[in-house]
């Protein structure tokens, strides 16, 4: 994230003694990214965050491809996933590449443990379902049509509202997910013709330290395999911190749409910026209301991307005839004038 917190307790100036009330030193921790030449926050822990009591044996995840067989479009009925397990062990992997992992995930269980994406950030997006994702950078309460933001430095997990069922789609990026750079400027701020700007995105809310001491695990994903470092301090000490990296939550209903009386490219749509990847939001919206504007789908090629398009609801022009809560076919939609679907898509650039 481009912009300043700063919260709870923290000393005057960064890299200074900072002391707790028995005249003991708090612990200060710098998270950066690109060599400590990108953003960083310093997190300031009652106990020193590298105190690992054990670390166990990995256990491999890696990806199993099918078989490629001829080029072809492909329709997956995401809505027929098995629930099971949490946010993270309930994943089911559909889509990877070199560039990123797209998976979907239904799910009821708490995660018993924290966790941790080595290779770089993560975006999870709320189809359904209610809950709090904690972090040491405070707590975020979602609700669906949240996109959350995890930067790879991050130590989370989320705590699902008692016995309701979610539902979510996540993005496992080889990299940094960030705000498209044409939305901001030089100074980080964003500019007025931005979908979104600062007011939308939420922040997470402090909440008191956790100086406890027992067995604590977090689950560390990388080189194909998870990680289990087990910790006697619970990871959640942060007394404090400030910077310009930080998880955080926007929902898509604050998306606002930049339409024009005839179609407008997929990029006016463009909500996240990933290494190679982008994702776009399409919302709510008027949409070729020119009189003499082409219906809308027309055939087009982006030749440079692979396009994967995930429904959340209503009719939305590009695949008329489809139910997306059963996943059936419906039968015809006529052809709106303000396209009333709410989905999230992903393009991939390579």
């Amino acid at each position: 994230m481009s912009y300043y917190l700063r919260v709870g307790e923290i000393p005057h100036k960064r890299h200074t003694v900072f002391r707790k009330p028995d005249g003991s030193l708090h612990h200060e921790e710098v998270m950066g990214i690109h060599g400590f030449s990108g953003v960083q926050s310093i997190l300031y822990h009652l106990h020193p965050p590298t105190a690992v009591e054990r670390i166990e044996e990995r256990v491999g995840n890696g990806l199993k491809l099918e078989y490629a067989g001829p080029l072809r479009h492909r329709l997956i009925r995401a809505a027929g996933a098995p629930e099971q397990g949490d946010a993270v062990s309930g994943r089911l992997p559909l889509l990877t590449n070199r560039d990123l992992v797209l998976s979907v995930a239904r799910f009821r269980e708490p995660m018993g443990y924290w966790y941790r994406y080595a290779h770089g950030d993560e975006l999870l997006f709320v189809h359904e379902g209610h809950g709090v994702l904690e972090t040491q950078f405070g707590h975020i309460e979602y609700r669906p049509g949240d996109y959350l933001v995890l930067p790879t430095g991050v130590i989370w997990r989320l705590l699902p509202r008692a016995d309701e069922s979610q539902r979510m789609l996540c993005v496992e990026a080889a990299g940094h997910i960030e705000p498209p750079r044409r939305y901001v400027n030089r100074y980080g701020q964003f500019l007025e013709n931005s979908p979104y700007c600062e007011r939308d995105i939420r922040a997470p809310q402090w909440v008191e330290p956790r100086d406890e001491e027992g067995e604590f695990e977090v689950r560390v994903k990388a080189r194909g395999g998870t990680t289990r470092y087990l910790y006697g301090r619970h990871p959640m000490d942060v007394v404090g911190w400030d910077g310009h990296l930080w998880p955080y939550a926007f929902n898509i209903e604050d998306f606002e749409p930049i339409t024009g009386r005839v179609h407008q490219p997929p990029p006016v749509h463009q909500t996240f910026d990933g290494p190679g990847f982008v994702v776009c939001s399409f919302v709510p919206r008027l949409f070729d209301y020119h009189p003499q504007a082409i219906p809308a789908p027309y055939n087009h090629s982006n030749v440079d991307s692979d396009e994967v398009i995930y429904y959340v609801e209503g009719d939305f022009m590009s695949r008329r005839g489809v139910c997306i809560r059963t996943g059936f076919p419906t039968g015809p939609i006529r052809a709106p004038t303000r396209d009333r679907s709410a989905r999230s898509a992903l393009t991939n650039s390579r």
